[in-house]
C-alpha cells in the first residue's frame, strides 16, 4: 500500500495506490477537495491546511475502506533550490571493488555542503560516477578501483516551511515516511527514460506556483519553483475585466486560451460586473489577451531558468507541461513560440483503478508521488534518490552520527 499526499494551493490530493504484480499501480482510494491555509504552495494557516488535509483523507479512506498510517508527502513554495556537488573517497576494503557502503560515503562527503542552517536537505540524488578518472559511470559497485567519485544533485527547502508542513500532517493523524520535491515528482508522472536521457524539463504549472525540474544523462541537474501560477492569470482576468475571482476563474475555464490567432474578433463574451451586479459584453480577444500576457511571462521566466542552469539551454526533448494551468488552450503553442523548443502538455498514464479524472495534468504531482515511492521500495538503499525525512537538529545529528561510521 502506497499513500500520497499532495497539499496544493487550491486542492488537497491524497491518493492511495496498490502495487500490482507486474510494477505497476492501482488506484484504490483518492481525495481532493479545495484546500485553504497555504499560499505560493506555503503554509500560512495551520488550522485551515490541516482541515484541507483530514477532507482529502476521510474522502480517500472512504472509498478505498482503508486506514491511512503513513504517507509520501509532496513539497513545493518558492524556496525550493538545488544545487550540484562533488564528492570523493578512498574505495575501502582488502579486494578494492567498489560496494554499497563506498557509494553511500562518497554520497556523504557530497551532501557536506555548506547548506545554511535554517534549510532542509529534502534529496541527495546521485547523477553519475567517476571510477579512477573514468566517467560516466552509472553503476560502480563490484568495480576494482582505488578512488571513487560522485557528482550529485541537491534539493533543499526552508526548515519552517518543512516543519509547519510536517505538523499538519501530523495533525492529520498521518505519519510522513518521506518527502519528494513536488517538481520532481510530476517529473516522474509525465517523463519518459528517453526523455530524460536526452536532456528535457518539467514544468508543473500549478494554482499558486510552478515547479521546474531538468533532466540530462537520466539524472536532475536543476530543480526549482517560480512564485507564479495559474492563480495569476485569474487574478489578472479580475482585476482587467473588473470583476470577482470566481467569475474571472470560470471565465478562464470556460472561454480563456493563450492562443489569440485563434479567437475571432467577433467573438463575444458576457461577464458579470464586480460590486453591482450588472452584466456587460466583452470581446473574447480581450480576455485571451490578457492570459497570454501572464502566460508569456511564465514562460520566460521558465527560459531564464533553463538559461542559468547551464549547458547552454540544450534540452533536445524539451519542455513538458503539466499541471492544472497547463490546461489552457494553446499553452504548447505559447511556449514554442517563447522559447524556441519543443514543449508538449502531458498528463500521467499507466495507472489503473479509481483513475476518473485522475489522469490529466492537474493530478500529475499525486501520481508521481506514487510513482516515486514504488520505485524507492525497489531500489537498494544505497542506491535510492530520496534521502530520509529531515526534522531539523534530529536529521543533522542523524547525519551526524552517520558520518562516523564509513
Amino acid at each position: 500500500m502506497l499513500v500520497a499526499i499532495d497539499v496544493g494551493t487550491s486542492k488537497a490530493v491524497v491518493l492511495i495506490g496498490e502495487r500490482t504484480a507486474d510494477g505497476g499501480l492501482n488506484i484504490l482510494g483518492k481525495g481532493a477537495p479545495a484546500s485553504s491555509g497555504l499560499k505560493k504552495g506555503v503554509v500560512i494557516n495551520i488550522e485551515q491546511t490541516v482541515g484541507s488535509i483530514t477532507a482529502a483523507i476521510e474522502q480517500a479512506e472512504r472509498t478505498s475502506g482503508y486506514k491511512l498510517e503513513e504517507a509520501w508527502v509532496s513539497v513545493g513554495g518558492r524556496e525550493v533550490l538545488s544545487e550540484n556537488t562533488h564528492g570523493a573517497v578512498a574505495v575501502s576494503g582488502p579486494r578494492k571493488e567498489v560496494g554499497h557502503d563506498d557509494i553511500v560515503r562518497a554520497m556523504e562527503v557530497a551532501r557536506a555542503v555548506n547548506i545554511p542552517s535554517n534549510r532542509e536537505i529534502l534529496h541527495v540524488l546521485p547523477r553519475t560516477f567517476i571510477v579512477d578518472g573514468q566517467e560516466g559511470v552509472h553503476d560502480p559497485v563490484g568495480m576494482s578501483a582505488v578512488r571513487l567519485e560522485i557528482e550529485t544533485h541537491i534539493v533543499s527547502a526552508p526548515a519552517t516551511a518543512v516543519q509547519n508542513l510536517t505538523k499538519c500532517v501530523h495533525q492529520a493523524g498521518v505519519r510522513i515516511h518521506d518527502f519528494v520535491a513536488s517538481p520532481l515528482a510530476s517529473a516522474e508522472a509525465v517523463l519518459s527514460d528517453t526523455e530524460k536521457d536526452l536532456g528535457v524539463a518539467v514544468a508543473d504549472i500549478g494554482a499558486g506556483t510552478t515547479g521546474l525540474a531538468l533532466f540530462l544523462e537520466g539524472s536532475p541537474f536543476h530543480t526549482a519553483v517560480l512564485p507564479l501560477g495559474g492563480n495569476n492569470v485569474t487574478n489578472d482576468v479580475a482585476i482587467g475585466l473588473k470583476t470577482s475571482l470566481e467569475i474571472a476563474e470560470d471565465l478562464k475555464i470556460r472561454h480563456g486560451t493563450c492562443n489569440l490567432a485563434a479567437v475571432a474578433p467577433e467573438e463575444l463574451v458576457t461577464v458579470e460586473t464586480f460590486g453591482d451586479g450588472e452584466s456587460r459584453t466583452v470581446q473574447r480577444a480581450e480576455i485571451a489577451s490578457i492570459i497570454d500576457a501572464r502566460m508569456r511571462e511564465v514562460f520566460e521566466q521558465i527560459g531564464d531558468q533553463i538559461g542559468r542552469a547551464g549547458h547552454g539551454g540544450m534540452l533536445p526533448a524539451g519542455l513538458v507541461v503539466t499541471g492544472g494551468a497547463a490546461q489552457l488552450a494553446g499553452v504548447a503553442e505559447l511556449g514554442r513560440e517563447v522559447l524556441q523548443m519543443p514543449v508538449r502538455v502531458a498528463a500521467p498514464a499507466g495507472v489503473g483503478g479509481l483513475t476518473d479524472h485522475l489522469l490529466t495534468p492537474a493530478f500529475s504531482t499525486s501520481i508521481g508521488l506514487l510513482r516515486w515511492a514504488s520505485r524507492a521500495i525497489d531500489e537498494d538503499p544505497a542506491h535510492r534518490y530520496e534521502s530520509a525525512p529531515a526534522y531539523g537538529g534530529l536529521a543533522r545529528l542523524r547525519d551526524w552520527v552517520r558520518g562516523l561510521f564509513p
